[in-house]
């Protein structure tokens, strides 16, 4: 089986053989029931894809359709004007470049169908250009613009300015877009078919004012399927390539199904809670027949760890909670409030649905991004001095597999250590005992390869933290500036261990006291 990695063209797809999971039902239902639509997916997610095959189903090229779902849903075929925008690729950060990028497309067009003699404005002429393709063809046009949000994506929150306009390249970027989004509402007439796709949503007072609203079908539930794949497209598409990777691991194919759907799956776009695994990532795992994390590392979110410095909110407190679809979705998107861009950038995913109070709860979508998100902030809120974090992780894992405890304080103190004194340094009490609870949070975020509870209810307290492994159980108390025998004392008069004492399990109680002062542990106390 051929996979289409890194192969955004629908017809190389279709004339070379590679595998297509196919959407055309649901793109047959898109354009013939709507005409100007927003999407929002993550990045690696098929929008290109999407785009693509809109493009030659528009051109009418019927031959690259054969024996999909489309073939007996369309009979017309027709051929319109095409205009395609492609914001990938290109360098944002450099003033003017937004510009260039638009003027090159537009002169294209006009040498196709013809210039006005008077009108310099890029929306102008680009409307111009519309209407002269409507009258030429007699057929309305069609609009795919394709990460239409890359041009501010690459330089929000940066401070880079563009001198020549005196005001940040953020705030021109958004103006030009604007500006060029405008002309829908204006060449409405002479339009068959917008579509604009994107990762994030950005107010629409700042880029979609000034023309006709799109569809946003981000959450729609018709088009949760839209990009990606689901179980169903998995079992149908992929049922060879699964047994194959089951007999290289020597497990059955159930078992393989059940390892790429936690570290793959999860996604959800609506509250039909329709399951989506990340294609990026599956066809990474077919090919090279290896789980691992493909999408995490094909690229960094360098604008969301802009965006968290600036908030007073912690992971913490923003994951496994039920929020109002305005405050991740429709909410804009921005320093202040970062949850919008972190939703929208695939981080986190719809985990839950109330249909009473209409909320949403959201947590991370599988364990590849739970661990690539998490590590990355990580390193980035706590600094540590040490190269890798992720050999640190395996160490952890590797002392908690083998009930090595003693190395397991060696590690937390060290890592702990290794924390600049600029990073830990709190102004009050509030602030420290905050950092003091996120710091642990993360790390024992960075080692849930295994069931980890932290600040877990039970009847008579809130456990700060619980590792299960399959053949020991971890019971960690906390306390700043206490000592490890209140911590440890805590354990056992709470009863903490309790829900535990049918576990055939060694069960190790661990109190561990952490310093301000000095940043890292200066008790550590086992029972087992």
């Amino acid at each position: 089986m051929k996979y289409p990695i890194g192969i955004q063209s629908f017809a190389q797809i279709r004339e070379d053989g590679y595998v297509y999971v196919d959407k055309t039902a649901l793109i047959y239902n898109l354009v013939t029931t709507g005409k100007i639509y927003f999407l929002s997916r993550p990045r690696r997610f098929g929008k290109s894809l999407l785009v693509s095959t809109l493009k030659n189903y528009f051109l009418g090229k019927k031959e690259l359709f054969k024996g999909l779902a489309i073939e007996e849903l369309e009979t017309a075929w027709s051929e319109y004007p095409v205009f395609h925008i492609d914001f990938n690729g290109s360098n944002f950060t450099v003033p003017g470049t937004l510009e260039r990028k638009l003027d090159g497309y537009i002169a294209t067009w006009e040498e196709q169908y013809g210039k006005s003699t008077y009108l310099t404005d890029m929306g102008d002429r680009f409307a111009y250009v519309l209407k002269q393709a409507h009258e030429q063809s007699g057929k309305r046009c069609v609009v795919l613009i394709d990460e239409y949000d890359k041009p501010i994506l690459d330089v929000l929150d940066t401070g880079i300015k563009d001198e020549r306009q005196e005001q940040l390249l953020e705030d021109r970027n958004r103006e030009v877009l604007k500006g060029f989004y405008s002309v829908f509402k204006a060449a409405d007439d002479d339009l068959q078919f917008v579509l604009l796709t994107g990762v994030t949503k950005f107010s629409q007072v700042s880029v979609f004012s000034g023309f006709n609203q799109p569809a946003d079908i981000s959450m729609d539930s018709r088009y949760e399927a839209l990009c990606g794949v689901t179980q169903a497209e998995l079992e149908h598409y992929f049922s060879e390539s699964i047994q194959e990777m089951a007999e290289k691991e020597g497990i059955t194919t159930d078992e393989m199904t059940i390892r790429l759907k936690r570290q793959y799956d999860g996604y959800h776009f609506g509250e039909k809670m329709t399951d989506v695994y990340n294609p990026f990532s599956l066809l990474n795992a077919f090919a090279s027949q290896s789980i691992r994390d493909y999408w995490f590392r094909s690229g960094t979110p360098s604008y969301l760890i802009r965006l968290l410095a600036h908030t007073d909110e912690n992971l913490d407190e923003l994951t496994g909670k039920y929020y109002d679809p305005q405050e991740f979705v429709d909410y804009k998107a921005s320093v202040e409030k970062p949850l919008p861009m972190i939703y929208q950038s695939g981080y986190l995913t719809i985990k839950g649905y109330k249909p009473r109070r209409g909320t949403f709860l959201l947590d991370f979508p599988n364990n590849e991004v739970k661990k690539g998100f998490v590590s990355l902030v990580a390193s980035d809120y706590l600094k540590p001095q040490r190269e890798s974090v992720n050999s640190w992780i395996q160490d952890v894992i590797d002392a908690l597999e083998d009930g090595e405890t003693e190395k397991l304080r060696k590690l937390f103190t060290s890592f702990l250590a290794d924390i600049p004194y600029t990073m830990r340094r709190k102004e009050d009490e509030r602030e420290r005992e905050r950092y003091f609870h996120y710091t642990f949070y993360l790390i024992f975020r960075l080692v849930s390869v295994y069931t980890v509870y932290t600040e877990k209810e039970q009847s008579e307290g809130r456990v700060d933290c619980i590792v299960e492994t399959p053949d020991y159980i971890y019971i960690f108390e906390f306390k700043l500036d206490g000592t490890a025998d209140e911590a440890l004392r805590q354990i056992e008069e709470k009863g903490y261990a309790r829900p535990y004492e049918s576990d055939e399990r060694p069960i190790y109680k661990i109190g561990v006291s952490f310093s301000s002062q000095t940043g890292t542990i200066d008790g550590w106390k086992i029972q087992s």
